[in-house]
């Protein structure tokens, strides 16, 4: 059941959004180091278990992961949940919404930054005149 565990980690990573250089940043490696490790068919307990933690799985999830299983996750838990309550965006939207704001709470905080600096110079600038 353990064939291939690079692979599996390769296909887990893939699914996680995560490209090999964000992986290999938080392990502490070069991205050729995960390449490696994903065309490695077995892969050190100790190792696997930093790759899970960073993935944010068990390490048994990488070596009993199955297409087949992600198949039937998905089916069971999606193809049977009920289409008549409508769209539900509230939770994209909500998360969009808060982004925005974070963004204009960092546009202000950067004119103030910006408009402190002038500030400073603009002080400096006066003291280096009267002298």
């Amino acid at each position: 059941m353990n064939l291939h565990v690079g692979r599996k980690l390769m296909r887990i990573r893939e699914m996680r959004g995560v490209n090999q250089e964000v992986l290999a940043e938080s392990l502490g490696m070069s991205r050729q180091a995960v390449s490696k490790l994903e065309q490695s068919e077995t892969i050190d307990e100790i190792m696997l278990s930093r790759i899970a933690k960073a993935l944010n799985v068990t390490p048994d999830q990488i070596k009993n992961f199955t297409e087949e299983g992600v198949i039937y996750n998905i089916q069971n838990n999606y193809d049977n949940a009920s289409c008549n309550q409508g769209p539900n965006y509230q939770g994209t939207f909500y998360l969009l919404d808060e982004y925005k704001k974070e963004v204009k709470e960092n546009k202000k905080l950067y004119e103030a930054l910006l408009k402190e600096k002038e500030e400073q110079i603009v002080l400096l600038t006066k003291m280096l005149e009267s002298k």
